[in-house]
């Protein structure tokens, strides 16, 4: 495991202090939980970037077509 020395402006340690006493846990544990959540989140829009960039646009509309016409459409399909 890694330490690492970190500098907050002391109004967003207050914040953190209190979002972290508020959930029961330590602040060592609430930020490594708040880089885990921005780290997954950066790592899932690059991952959608590279499937959209293998995008084909006429196999989508290929596999539209095979999909059935159906008015009105299933009651459990209904909004």
């Amino acid at each position: 495991m890694t330490a690492i020395s970190l500098r907050l402006p002391d109004s967003l340690h207050k914040i953190a202090r209190e979002l972290a006493d508020g959930e029961g846990i330590s602040m060592n544990q609430f930020i490594t939980l708040a880089l885990a959540e921005k780290v997954s989140a950066l790592a899932t829009q690059s991952y959608l970037e590279q499937r959209a960039a293998r995008g084909d646009h006429a196999k989508f509309e290929a596999a539209m077509a095979r999909v059935a016409d159906v008015e009105p459409p299933d009651e459990r399909d209904r909004l």
